[in-house]
């Protein structure tokens, strides 16, 4: 392992000694649990996939930071390396979560939408399972889905009629659902919703896009001094893994806030988590209980209509 070089503990031991500082009240919260209770009080967005909406999901900033990272999002070794190494987990969680729930797992082929898809790493792993119909990959950012484009054309299997569609658009956007047809089994939010200014009012769109008896699943990251520290001080400030400005600590949500936020919402239930935890020189590793200080899966299942 490589010495670290001087300015960067002198960077790193600055940072220790200025904690992190909650967002005031005038930008997005105090936290983002109180972010998650909004939603009781602030307007719902209409239906209409045009409406104008004070909660944008779509930020300047993160679009542009995001197309920044256009052209290495397939790099193994790159900025997205440890999202192509958490990609594995993705997969495990879902089938997990199909297996917890108390009625049988669907038999159909599942239909996926994936909010968020940035280039696609979890997208074409979904696309190629042989239980799966399709999967609809939404993301604002254009230059990365261009790059999600051209990565897909490199297999056949994904360019199939119907079996791999990317549009570049956001949650706002996309139309709401009118029947079950048009809702799908599995909605997933990988690294999203700690990129969110709203989660309440993001949540709130996309909820209606899951099927009764399906699945809303997501990864993100707990506000704890340990997240702090690994994600923000070391991973980027220290040694580089992630391209600086990648996450803002302010926006990272509890399990605990998630799950309470879901028991206060009628027709959802079976909340469960994983915690995973990176090794350097090992990989992504669950760990039981840590869904409480870092990185952790979330999913929670529509209740059957």
């Amino acid at each position: 392992m490589k010495l670290l070089q001087p300015q960067l503990l002198a960077r790193a031991a600055r940072r220790l000694s200025a904690p992190p500082v909650r967002a005031s009240s005038t930008s997005i919260h105090a936290t983002p649990a109180v972010r998650l209770r909004r939603l009781s009080t602030s307007p719902r967005v209409a239906d209409s996939p045009h409406a104008s909406s004070p909660y944008s999901s779509v930020s300047a900033t993160e679009v542009s930071h995001f197309n920044s990272l256009a052209s290495s999002w397939w790099d193994p070794h790159g900025p997205s390396r440890l999202l192509h190494l958490m990609n594995p987990f993705r997969q495990v969680f879902i089938r997990r979560c199909l297996a917890s729930q108390s009625t049988p797992p669907p038999t159909h082929e599942l239909r996926y939408l994936d909010i968020g898809c940035g280039g696609g790493i979890f997208a074409e792993s979904a696309a190629r399972l042989h239980n799966t119909q399709s999967v609809t990959a939404i993301d604002p950012t254009p230059e990365v889905l261009k790059v999600a484009e051209a990565h897909k054309r490199r297999d056949p299997l994904l360019m199939e009629p119907g079996r791999l569609t990317y549009l570049n658009t956001s949650i706002e956007k996309l139309p709401q659902p009118n029947e079950v047809l048009q809702q799908y089994d599995i909605v997933s939010l990988f690294e999203v919703i700690e990129h969110i200014d709203h989660p309440s009012s993001f949540l709130e769109l996309v909820l209606p896009h899951v099927k009764p008896g399906g699945w809303l699943v997501m990864s993100t990251i707990a506000r704890t001094w340990t997240s702090w520290l690994t994600t923000k001080l070391v991973a980027e400030d220290v040694l580089g893994m992630v391209p600086r400005g990648t996450h803002d600590w302010n926006k990272y949500i509890n399990e605990k806030e998630l799950s309470d936020w879901f028991a206060r919402q009628p027709g959802w239930e079976s909340p469960r988590a994983m915690g995973v935890v990176y090794v350097p020189g090992v990989g992504w590793m669950e760990v039981q209980g840590s869904e409480r200080l870092g990185n952790y899966f979330f999913g929670v299942r529509k209740s059957d209509a």
